[in-house]
């Protein structure tokens, strides 16, 4: 993707917790939006979040909502990234995804921007990120690989069903 002054950004899943937790984030760190795209299913439909003091309206999600984007957020579940990855592709996006749908796919690249950041570089038009908990540990223990190598790590992660 081009370097671009202001961007066309999607969010997949605007109205669930991490979607909205998305869409606060570019808002503080005022994120180059000139087009903010919120997608959702169509009970949310027609629905209006606020955003930098304006109200957008959010759209359903359909394989033509991504047309005229250069990124998508994707917060929804595994099998809504999958059905919509192919159309996003498609309208020359690049889908940032944090479900896990793509996490083991050896032709995405699977990124934490502090520690491999330049990987992103090499898309095929999805980008996937690990695991919150994951990305948590890696951002420790990522300097410490570098001075002294780390042959073996154990780790146990305990997380509400919920989540």
């Amino acid at each position: 993707m081009k370097q671009k002054m202001l961007y066309s950004v999607a969010v997949l899943g605007a109205t669930g917790a991490v979607g909205q937790e998305m869409i606060k984030v570019l808002a503080e760190r005022k994120f180059p939006i000139g087009e903010l795209r919120l997608l959702a299913s169509g009970r949310s439909a027609g629905k209006a979040v606020r955003y930098e003091g304006r109200e957008v309206v959010i759209q359903e999600a359909c394989d033509a909502a991504f047309e005229g984007m250069d990124i998508v957020l994707g917060a929804a579940e595994n099998d809504i990234a999958k059905r919509f990855a192919p159309a996003i592709q498609a309208a020359g996006a690049v889908f940032v995804d944090n479900s896990s749908a793509f996490r083991m796919d050896k032709d995405v690249p699977l990124v934490i921007p502090e520690i491999n950041g330049e990987d992103a570089l090499k898309n095929n038009g999805i980008i996937a990120n690990p695991n919150c908990s994951t990305i948590i540990t890696l951002m420790g223990i990522a300097p410490i690989a570098k001075i002294s190598p780390i042959k073996t790590l154990v780790a146990s992660t305990y997380q509400a069903v919920s989540g």
